[in-house]
């Protein structure tokens, strides 16, 4: 399960650069998990280490 902590979110799109296929960002540019996405633990992985404020964790 992928969880985006959207209190820490600051929109800079690291997430969606690093995972295009599990990550976009809302119309306010804040991070959201595709649909359909929330099993691909090792692309968000690689994206929560890439996000600035760490505010993705992935429960495995």
């Amino acid at each position: 399960m992928i969880n985006i902590d959207r209190d820490l979110c600051i929109g800079s799109g690291q997430c969606a650069l690093t995972a295009p296929t599990v990550f976009t960002q809302d119309d306010d540019g804040f991070a959201e998990v595709l649909s359909g996405q929330e099993r691909e633990a090792a692309r968000a992985a690689e994206a929560a280490r890439a996000c600035p404020v760490q505010a993705i964790d992935v429960a495995r």
